[in-house]
Formats: structure tokens, C-alpha cells, sequence
């Protein structure tokens, strides 16, 4: 078998070009559809992927695209990993800390009491109930 024939189980891929801390996580984006192999929405994890292949899938609030330069034989340090593959992101979604593009996206607000403030009333509780049931 030649290094073009080569394949590998797209779950044990991913895990190995570390983008998941485990190949069950990994698994669990392939298996719940999330995961485009080539723009065709994977529905296994034991999809087998080439060289080649490029892969679209969420991670960590943001989607990732990347092609797939290597297959690997081990989940190896991080400068290894990265050899696995080439990031076909947007120049505007990997925008350095401190840039304009995340100025520009503010997180949105956090529910949340101050460091110290104890446990809510009754009455703050059902403010809070009331809160939660507009929230779609």
C-alpha cells in the first residue's frame, strides 16, 4: 500500500492531530453529524480520511477547516501534530489577541453574582426564575 492509499479512522485523525483531548470526544463530533469530510456531513467515526481531505468541524466556538497533509502513526508532542495538517481558516477568524475582529464581537453577558455574595433570597430567586423563562 502506497502513502496515497494510506487511510486512518477520522476520530483517531482528529485525536491524533490533537484538536480533541480524547478520541471519544472526537468520536462524538463525527457521530452526531457535525463534522464535513470534503463539504459531505459525516455520520460515523470510523469514516476513513486520506491525505487530501479537508475537514470542517466546530471546535471551541469557532469552525475549524483544515486539510489533512499526513496521516501520522501516534498522537505525538504539539510541533508533530501540527505537521498533520494545514489550517484553511480565515485570515479573520485566527486574529491575534488584541486585534480588531474581537473588539469588534464582544462576549455577551454572563449570568452570575459577585465572589462572596452568598446564596440568592427568595426574591432574588424567583428574578432569576423569571429571567430564565424569556430566555429562548
Amino acid at each position: 500500500m502506497t502513502d496515497s492509499d494510506a487511510r486512518i479512522r477520522v476520530d483517531k485523525w482528529l485525536w491524533h492531530a490533537r484538536f480533541f483531548k480524547s478520541r471519544s470526544l472526537a468520536a462524538e463530533v463525527a457521530s452526531t453529524g457535525r463534522l464535513r469530510i470534503n463539504s459531505e456531513r459525516c455520520s460515523k467515526p470510523a469514516q476513513a480520511v486520506r491525505p487530501g481531505d479537508v475537514l470542517t468541524f466546530p471546535q471551541g466556538g469557532r469552525v475549524r477547516v483544515v486539510r489533512i497533509e499526513e496521516i501520522g502513526t501516534r498522537r505525538g508532542p504539539a510541533p508533530e501534530a501540527q505537521a498533520l495538517y494545514t489550517d484553511l481558516d480565515p485570515p479573520a477568524a485566527t486574529a491575534p489577541a488584541g486585534s480588531d475582529a474581537e473588539q469588534a464581537a464582544p462576549d455577551p453577558p454572563q449570568e452570575g453574582r459577585d465572589p462572596g455574595a452568598g446564596r440568592p433570597t427568595k426574591r432574588e430567586r424567583r428574578e432569576i426564575d423569571r429571567l430564565r423563562q424569556f430566555d429562548p
